[in-house]
């Protein structure tokens, strides 16, 4: 059995396990527990160096879970942009096809935290012969993003059956793979499963790291192996409470990210998802952490900050209002490095 099997089958789900290795309250857990199920791999649960650190928030059970009640199950409303359950459509030009209900752990934050451990499901095979159908029938698709749960959880020949057949579809230009498993279980990322992805460039990898602690010697050999193979990496941060939300967590983070070949693409207001509230970061705080970002490293190192707006209102960037007055063709600008201002007549 390959290594990263190995590590998955051995995932701790229950708090009397997980009591051998953390300090926990295990009564607390339980109760958790019973409403969101717990995953965690054994290689990420190395990666915690004490209780409530960064690692420790994003994977352990939180009491906070269940007595925040606010939020909402599904408040990005993606059954209604399914035409079938497995397929999203919600942006006209790109679908998001749901291949696996199953992840190489539970993150305590999750935008689907309503499907956690609920089905364990791989998407039946009518269902995909039903969703190419319907890519091939709307012609405007020209973008797919195979996610999950998380696909990489599946053996190669089962993921290469879908990027195989999506392929085949001529309108189809872009094909993306969302996936955790370079941080979550790097030992996912086999030479075997860079051979095959290699064969159907140019493949799109959005990857989730949300914190430095989570950049080590396997995840970089990941990351290395996916890059050598032609593959384009793009990393997809949530801001945390209590996780990352300061300009100095995540500035080490964005950088460290650079020196792997993985572009800072997206950083993420977490959704108002119930279960998760207690990791909202106010949309004022995320534009002063921008602030601090922005000018202060490399514009490589500077992922798009976005909110995912309510009711399938799709990604919205914000951005620090740089105009500080206009009149005329005379715009004044404030630089927030230097806290200097500059000006630039501009027609």
């Amino acid at each position: 059995m390959e290594k990263w099997k190995k590590i998955l089958n051995s995932c701790i789900s229950d708090s009397a396990t997980l009591s051998k290795y953390l300090d926990i309250n295990k009564e607390e857990a339980d109760e958790v527990i019973a409403k969101y199920p717990m995953r965690i791999n054994t290689y990420y649960l190395s990666l915690i160096k004490g209780k409530g650190d960064p690692i420790w928030k994003q994977c352990v059970p939180d009491a906070l879970e269940i007595k925040v009640q606010t939020g909402k199950r599904d408040p990005l409303l993606e059954k209604n942009h399914s035409p079938f359950d497995g397929l999203v459509h919600r942006y006209k030009d790109r679908v998001l096809l749901i291949v696996s209900d199953m992840c190489a752990g539970y993150c305590r934050f999750c935008t689907r935290k309503r499907m956690l451990g609920t089905r364990e499901n791989v998407l039946q095979e009518k269902i995909f012969l039903k969703a190419l159908q319907y890519i091939k029938q709307h012609k405007e698709i020209r973008d797919v993003v195979i996610s999950g749960g998380d696909p990489l959880v599946l053996d190669d020949n089962k993921l290469e059956h879908y990027i195989k057949n999506i392929k085949k579809i001529k309108h189809v230009e872009i094909i993306r793979i969302d996936s955790r498993t370079p941080c979550f279980l790097p030992q996912r990322i086999t030479p075997q499963l860079c051979e095959m992805l290699k064969k159907y460039s140019p493949i799109y990898f959005n990857t989730h790291f949300n914190h430095f602690q989570e950049i080590t010697r396997e995840s970089r050999k990941a990351c290395k192996m996916l890059a050598e193979s032609g593959i384009v990496l793009g990393n997809q941060t949530v801001l945390l409470a209590g996780v990352n939300d300061n300009a100095e967590t995540l500035k080490k983070l964005f950088e460290g990210l650079l020196t792997m070949c993985v572009r800072p693409y997206y950083m993420y207001i977490p959704d108002a998802v119930k279960g998760t509230y207690h990791f909202r970061v106010s949309i004022a705080k995320a534009v002063r952490i921008m602030k601090k970002l922005i000018g202060h490293t490399s514009g490589l190192a500077i992922p798009h900050l976005v909110i995912d707006l309510k009711y399938g209102g799709g990604k919205t960037p914000l951005l620090p209002n740089y105009i500080i007055k206009h009149k005329g063709k005379r715009y004044t600008f404030k630089n927030f490095e230097n806290e200097k201002f500059y000006y630039a007549d501009i027609s």
